[in-house]
């Protein structure tokens, strides 16, 4: 919850100064994250660096001006840090959709109406309900809403203290200051410029369908690429962008666009215009967040967003994206896919390996092309696998290394066409680890076996059942072996999908 120093360096420097706030000891803090373990508390404060380039922030005044200008902050914190962490973004759209619905329900209207006791009583009942979820709804969505806000305040508190900063230096203050190379502006050389001039004016002369514009160390793209209609291919990888302009919405005819290696913090929503963009590489940059405007890029065949800091997927992303085939999203922060992710028919690959996945929607199940399948290093998070796993008739390729998964899903041994499969760093029981080294075939047999043994204790119970007196006949007896067997291998028989997720979020939350 601490501002992260490489990217506020002068709050993180000022709010450390705040004896009520303990700064966190890792660099590369995520506000949204839970804190890291404490650090024993012999261990001697970071040095900053920033007072060697910054050297007026060593003058008590500025300093004390400083305290005051992040007091909003510094309350917003302390609340945040008493309140709990952000909730998942599907979570916020669950609870908005909901609250929708109770808005919208005919009990709002029923006060209206004549009731008998009988009826007033239970519409009573019934409101009372509602009105106890609307407020489980409302606090989610009122924390999410805290916590954008405290994001925001963290970008303007930084220039407000910059702005501190300058005028400090203004004041005539006796402290050597040494500002060269203190810019962090990177200047755009002019043979790069000379070459952006000459790349623009051939492009419109020879209608040039590909571009590349790689390792430039570029800050900025020109306004005037946006007018390049007939573009096909754009490749903006390793430079200094931080943003992508607006105009980019002009590459009607865009189906190609790198810009891996870059330092964005966000895409702009025009991106969502891109109607013919099937390859879209956004890899190695600072993006917390995708904008829902992805989910316009209905052409979309490659999305790769690994190695940024994202928290979550847009939430209909599976609902939209039914054209993609690879989506990899690996080295994020991602704690739990979309449940609309099921709806990507066409997806064959899928990497989401070092995230901090707590599970996996049973709607994956439904993924009928997914050909590979990387889930590994999520550590401590990952814990199981839904029974709809075994539905993925078509993986090949399943990496689940180095997570906390003790026990593979009963329905395993129905991955037919499964070649590969890595096990290690699990503390698995089911399969024993003498099942696990021989290998996939191995395996994928214990797992069918133990499935079948399953269905026949179930079966067993079933024939006590059909002993007994009847009451209800064929539907009571079906009806019982089904709960008994959705009892036994957690609902694959149709129990998942009956589970509603917000309520033990909300309970927890609340």
């Amino acid at each position: 919850m601490d501002p992260n120093p490489k990217k506020f360096p002068i709050l993180s420097y000022v709010m450390a100064k705040i004896p009520s706030v303990n700064r966190s000891q890792s660099p590369e803090f995520d506000i949204e994250q839970p804190p890291p373990a404490a650090q024993s508390t012999s261990e001697p404060e970071p040095v900053f660096e920033i007072t060697e380039r910054m050297p007026y922030l060593n003058d008590p005044e500025l300093i004390a001006s400083m305290r005051e200008a992040v007091a909003d902050l510094s309350r917003t914190r302390s609340v945040l840090k008493t309140l709990g962490d952000c909730p998942d973004h599907e979570f916020v759209d669950i609870a908005r959709l909901r609250l929708a619905e109770i808005d919208g329900s005919v009990l709002n209207q029923l006060q209206e109406v004549a009731l008998s006791d009988e009826d007033a009583v239970e519409v009573d009942k019934r409101k009372k309900e509602e009105e106890r979820e609307r407020q489980s709804f409302t606090a989610v969505i009122s924390l999410y809403e805290l916590h954008q806000s405290y994001e925001k305040m963290l970008s303007e508190t930084e220039k407000r203290l910059e702005k501190l900063y300058e005028a400090a230096k203004k004041g005539g203050k006796s402290v050597a200051v040494d500002d060269e190379g203190s810019s962090s502006e990177i200047p755009v050389e002019d043979s790069v410029k000379d070459e952006l001039a000459a790349i623009l004016q051939d492009a419109f002369s020879k209608n040039i369908e590909r571009i590349d514009l790689s390792q430039r160390r570029l800050p900025i793209l020109p306004e005037a690429f946006g007018k390049l209609r007939m573009l096909v291919s754009l490749n903006l990888s390793s430079n200094q962008l931080q943003v992508i302009p607006d105009s980019i919405v002009g590459l009607e005819n865009l189906e190609e666009l790198y810009v891996s290696s870059n330092l964005m913090e966000s895409l702009p929503d025009s991106v969502g215009l891109l109607l013919k963009l099937k390859i879209l590489d956004v890899s190695s940059n600072k993006l917390t967040s995708l904008p829902d405007s992805i989910c316009y890029c209905r052409s979309l065949v490659e999305l790769d967003a690994s190695f940024n800091k994202l928290t979550y997927l847009p939430t209909n992303i599976g609902f939209e994206l039914v054209n993609l085939k690879k989506l990899s999203v690996p080295l994020n922060k991602i704690r739990s896919l979309p449940t609309s992710i099921g709806e990507m028919s066409s997806l064959q690959f899928l990497d989401a390996h070092f995230n901090e996945l707590r599970g996996l929607p049973p709607s994956i199940g439904r993924l009928s092309n997914l050909e590979i399948l990387d889930l590994s290093r999520n550590f401590s998070d990952l814990t199981s696998l839904p029974l709809t796993i075994g539905d993925l008739t078509n993986l090949k390729e399943l990496d689940i290394s180095n997570n906390q998964i003790h026990e593979l899903p009963a329905t395993f041994g129905r991955l037919e066409n499964l070649e590969k499969l890595n096990l290690e760093e699990n503390p698995l029981v089911v399969p024993p680890k003498e099942v696990v080294n021989e290998g996939v075939k191995a395996v994928k047999e214990f797992m069918a076996r133990w499935w079948l043994d399953l269905l026949l204790e179930e079966e067993e119970k079933s024939k006590v059942v059909e002993n007994e007196p009847p009451q209800g006949g064929w539907l009571t007896r079906s009806t019982s072996w089904l709960t008994g067997v959705a009892g036994s291998v957690g609902g694959y028989l149709g129990g998942a999908g009956n589970a509603t997720p917000t309520d033990p979020y909300l309970n927890q939350q609340l």
